[in-house]
């Protein structure tokens, strides 16, 4: 696997040699001694990480010079995380290179267990804004489904059925935790089935009292019960030749259940208080957070009524299982919400971590609120993890993180040179993704194709 590029500025050769050998397990090292050197490697090499001496030639017992190359930088290659050696005690230019643009600093003497820490951390976050902007790159043409943005391999597969789900009529189960995109899914599956002009109609189960949730979806005639003045069609009606979405399905009653499991056998309906039975052509689509075997044990759900609904059954993983794709996501939310409230931000690398490493209890609902409010309230042009105004759980090992989101990915992209016996065309299609961005996987984790033919 490649290394992250660190660039060290400078002048002491004693002290170049000493980082040399502490640091090269970890980084791809290169030097420069002076301001020039310094941009013109930034420019041609692209590092992730600088690491920079404020005291360079010619004044080497000053900070000018150090500061100008850290300004020079910062203009050259602004994603680039700088860390900045400072004499000790010298807190003034220290502050001064932060509001430069230096990701941290560092006093002298060095003491190089901190420094690693400090520099693999920087390290990290530019390969996280590095994926994010990646991805972002790529989601238009190979991670979305309509609105449905995803780039792990339980997402492309989940895409991959609701494709040829939707040019069928066939019954579709959606499982999931509240706020996992349920009824965007439901969506999705219409607007690519060639009832895609017609309604969709969505009504939830659970936020409508039992007894007039089957007036809801069955309609009443005049005179039905007290308060039905007129007649009214329920939302299957409505829902006729579309689609109709059943939401927390799993909170309806067991007798309402007996009708609408004769709806699904019959394709009839019959209004409360009618005699007349009326033919409706509604595919249903229903989704629930329960888990409903559970539900059958317990004589809460109907066990002929689960397998009607779950013809195809789609299980939506939480964000917390979904790795890269939270990042992903959540630069989408920011384009769009920056695009409703007309601003111009960016997410800072400790917002990337932060929205890495948090569990998302309420999953793309939470995070969707915490950027757009994010983007409401942060004064500057950059989010920082404080904007978002939530609690990062402690002792997640970083470098443990990454390392398990590379294993991921490289293990997917062998499986698919594997199944595929290294054709780049068919493997990258496999995986939903350009043969650009396949070729930069095949180069990040030195695998060659020639290997599985």
């Amino acid at each position: 696997m490649n290394k992250p590029k660190l660039l060290i500025v400078e002048d002491d050769e004693a002290i170049r040699t000493q980082l040399k050998y502490a640091l090269r397990d970890d980084f791809t090292i290169l030097f420069a001694e002076d301001r020039s050197d310094a941009v013109t490697a930034v420019k041609g090499e692209q590092p992730a990480v600088v690491s920079l001496d404020l005291g360079l030639p010619p004044h080497p017992d000053g900070a000018e010079e150090g500061l100008q190359a850290l300004d020079q930088i910062m203009k050259t290659a602004p994603d680039t995380k700088v860390i900045v050696l400072t004499g000790n005690g010298d807190r003034e230019n220290a502050i001064r290179a932060v509001q430069l643009g230096a990701f941290d600093y560092h006093q002298k003497p060095i003491q190089l267990g901190d420094l690693k820490v400090v520099l693999q951390r920087a390290a990290y976050l530019r390969s996280l804004e590095a994926d994010a902007d990646r991805h972002q790159r790529a989601s238009e043409a190979t991670t979305r489904f309509e609105d449905i943005l995803g780039n792990t391999p339980a997402m492309r597969e989940i895409f991959g059925v609701v494709t040829r789900v939707a040019k069928t009529d066939v019954t579709v189960l959606i499982q999931g935790e509240s706020g996992t995109g349920k009824e965007l899914l439901a969506r999705a599956i219409h607007a690519a089935s060639p009832r895609r002009n017609r309604p969709f109609v969505a009504i939830n189960c659970g936020a409508i009292p039992e007894t007039l949730l089957e007036s809801e979806l069955f309609g009443h005639e005049k005179g039905a019960y007290t308060g039905a003045h007129i007649q009214r069609k329920g939302k299957l009606e409505l829902a006729d030749g579309g689609a109709l979405f059943l939401d927390e399905i799993g909170e309806m009653s067991v007798p309402l259940q007996v009708k609408l499991l004769r709806f699904l056998q019959e394709r009839e309906i019959e209004r409360v208080g009618g005699r007349e039975l009326l033919r409706v052509d509604a595919r249903i689509i229903a989704a629930t957070n329960k888990d409903l075997k559970v539900e059958l044990q317990a004589g809460r759900f109907r066990e002929d009524l689960f397998y009607r609904l779950s013809v195809v059954n789609l299980k939506l993983p939480p964000l917390r299982e979904r790795g890269e794709d939270v990042v992903l996501i959540a630069n989408a939310l920011l384009q769009r919400s920056c695009k409703v409230h007309r601003r111009k931000l960016r997410f800072g690398g400790a917002a990337l971590e932060a929205i890495a490493r948090y569990p998302w209890p309420g999953n793309i609902r939470e995070l969707e609120n915490t950027v757009e409010r994010a983007v409401i309230m942060t004064r500057a042009k950059l989010i920082e993890a404080r904007d978002l105004g939530i609690d990062i759980p402690e002792g997640v090992d970083l470098a443990s993180l990454r390392q398990a989101r590379d294993r991921a990915e490289r293990e997917a992209l062998v499986d698919a040179l594997v199944k595929t016996r290294g054709n780049i065309s068919q493997a990258a299609k496999l995986l939903g993704v350009s043969r650009p961005t396949f070729h930069g996987l095949i180069a990040k984790y030195e695998v060659n194709a020639r290997d599985f033919r």
